[in-house]
């Protein structure tokens, strides 16, 4: 449990860190000012994790409790808006940072949920809240359409990634072991997604 309760705690500041860089890069592609970047950033790193704890009963959740992950977020949206040129020299920073995060987010948070003794399909249905919460909130807040809502695989590629980790601690695989996996699982799947053009069904709308 110790172990589990480590994994937790460092993928959820890593994810922490780089799901603030996308905040933190698409408030600047928005043309925010310095305030504006570090507040997307750090809402996109730590609303899923919030929206979880509180979902599961761990009150007051993490990054409310710790002052660690406002740092982080903190520092992240600092350090993009400085070193913003570099960072945009990546293809399509903000979707890559993005996909990192939400593997990240929907692995820790699937375990999270399971260490808190929640059944399977919710600890999965749980991981998946953790990865889009942030983005959700910060596409709002950008004033765009979320990403989750629309026909390219998002929340899917993190249901499948919390998927991973259900099914790995059912089997007692190493935990270590199985959020890598889970976490690489949903990041393919969103690249694939985003540079394969993978999409789920919709409708057209009629004229």
């Amino acid at each position: 449990m110790e172990t589990a309760n480590l994994l937790v705690r460092a993928l959820d500041l890593i994810g922490t860190f780089v799901f603030a860089i996308s905040g933190a890069m698409l408030g600047i592609r928005q043309g925010m000012d310095l305030f504006g970047v570090v507040v997307l950033a750090f809402v996109t790193a730590v609303f899923g994790g919030i929206l979880r704890d509180l979902l599961i009963g761990a009150v007051p959740p993490a990054s409310i409790a710790s002052w660690y992950y406002l740092a982080l977020a903190a520092t992240a949206g600092l350090l993009t808006f400085w070193c913003h040129e570099r960072l945009a020299r990546l293809q399509q920073p903000v979707l890559f940072f993005d996909a990192v995060g939400l593997g990240i987010f929907a692995v820790a948070g699937a375990q999270k949920a399971l260490d808190y003794g929640v059944n399977w399909p919710m600890a999965a249905v749980l991981g998946m809240i953790s990865g889009i919460g942030g983005g959700m909130v910060r596409d709002i807040l950008a004033a765009q359409t979320p990403v989750v809502l629309r026909s390219d695989i998002y929340a899917v590629a993190a249901l499948a990634g919390a998927l991973v980790v259900v099914a790995g601690s059912y089997l007692s695989l190493p935990s270590t072991f199985v959020a890598l996996a889970g976490a690489a699982l949903c990041v393919f799947l969103r690249i694939m997604a985003l540079y394969r053009g993978w999409k789920l069904p919709s409708v057209r709308p009629t004229e």
